[in-house]
């Protein structure tokens, strides 16, 4: 299947959105009750695949040149975006930095950064499990105004940070960050946290739990009741994050009401 054509987040629903495509993916709790957090192996990466499994709460995650790996695990790693609180030097950092966060302008440099080794081990030049079948369908997904990213820029005008995900009404799939920056992925994830926020987005989803994560403020809930939470977020609908909706925002005013400013129409 090509593009998805979607009324707009407003009126998706959960059951629209697990219909796309041409696959029946198993119920997480029956197919795997021990929760080791396999569920399904085989199919493709197409738009309306991959947005099929993320309204049922799977999500791919494989190495290159593997079969397909859908994943849903127990417990699932998440953050309130209305309960994120940044640290004490987060705050003071960014009141002093001149630097910017955009909305949606460089989502192919973002997804590639964030493919690239970082301190895992990877020989140099090698790609994390962000390779280039994965970079393809994000990339569509975000052409399509599936997949998001957030971008932060120096003064210079240099890309420095970010983060991409997808957003399916009232919740953010977070998928990846980087930092070229010491803590501008950190802003980035802030500057998620705030637009969140405005634009009713209720749960931002982080799959596993790692010591980062959780350092900025996630949490983990079972798997039942994630899934539970699912459709009604899906349901609620949000604002939608167009490419050109919002203003660059200087990191300085994350912390006022609201710091994201939509563009005038």
């Amino acid at each position: 299947m090509g593009n998805i054509t979607l009324p707009n987040d407003q009126n998706i629903t959960p059951e629209t959105l697990k219909s796309l495509g041409r696959y029946d993916f198993p119920d997480p709790t029956s197919i795997d009750p021990e929760g080791i957090g396999l569920v399904a192996m085989g199919g493709d990466l197409a738009s309306d695949t991959l947005i099929s499994a993320y309204a049922q709460g799977l999500f791919p995650w494989f190495n290159e040149d593997e079969p397909i790996a859908w994943w849903c695990p127990e417990p699932r790693c998440v953050v309130v975006p209305s309960d994120y609180q940044p640290s004490k030097s987060l705050r003071k950092q960014a009141r002093r930095e001149r630097w910017q966060l955009t909305l949606n302008q460089a989502f192919d440099d973002v997804i590639r950064a964030c493919s690239l080794p970082r301190s895992d081990g990877l020989p140099e030049g090698e790609h994390t499990w962000i390779h280039e079948e994965m970079i393809e369908a994000y990339t569509n997904l975000h052409a399509q105004g599936f997949a998001h990213s957030i971008e932060v820029w120096n003064d210079q005008g240099q890309l420095i940070g970010g983060l991409y995900g997808l957003k399916l009404g009232g919740i953010y799939f977070g998928e990846s960050m980087f930092h070229y920056v010491s803590n501008a992925s950190k802003l980035a994830f802030w500057g998620l946290m705030r637009l969140c926020e405005q634009s009713q987005v209720a749960l931002v989803d982080c799959q596993l739990p790692n010591d980062h994560l959780m350092s900025l403020g996630a949490t983990t809930v079972p798997r039942a009741e994630f899934l539970t939470q699912l459709d009604t977020l899906i349901r609620a609908g949000s604002v939608k994050w167009q490419k050109d909706a919002y203003i660059p925002l200087p990191v300085s005013l994350l912390d006022t009401p609201t710091p994201w400013q939509r563009k005038l129409s």
